[in-house]
């Protein structure tokens, strides 16, 4: 149902960036026990954003596709949610912020974009 893998790359990507940047975050504060709880929130949510849009490939119908792109919006949202914290809590710069949201919001709007072509899909009578 995705016609190109455009947002599965994105997403695997971002993953990326985010198991990088919670390597980062933990190098030397290991026991900060605040940057735990956030590092551990930020990587589960920014790693199943794509995770659930692979599982989207394999979809048994379209209100299934659009469940699991929808799902992987919702975790797009919480991640974040996360960085924001992250952010305002003085773990990040705000160079580094801006570059990692900005990869967020991208994805998210490409999520957006997704789920309303694909909920017109269903509103179109089928073709005789």
């Amino acid at each position: 149902m995705l016609k190109d893998n455009l947002i599965e790359d994105l997403s695997v990507k971002f993953a990326l960036r985010i198991i990088s940047l919670v390597r980062y975050l933990l190098r030397g504060n290991i026991n900060d026990i605040v940057l735990g709880v956030l590092v551990k929130q930020v990587l589960r949510s920014g790693t199943s954003i794509g995770a659930n849009i692979h599982e989207s490939k394999n979809a048994q119908s379209k209100a299934d596709f659009i469940n699991k792109i929808n799902i992987s919006l919702k975790e797009a949202d919480e991640t974040e949610y996360w960085l924001g914290l992250l952010y305002k809590s003085d773990y990040l710069s705000e160079k580094e912020y801006n570059s990692i949201i900005n990869d967020n919001k991208k994805i998210i709007g490409i999520l957006v974009r997704i789920i309303k072509t694909s909920k017109n899909a269903n509103d179109k009578p089928l073709e005789k």
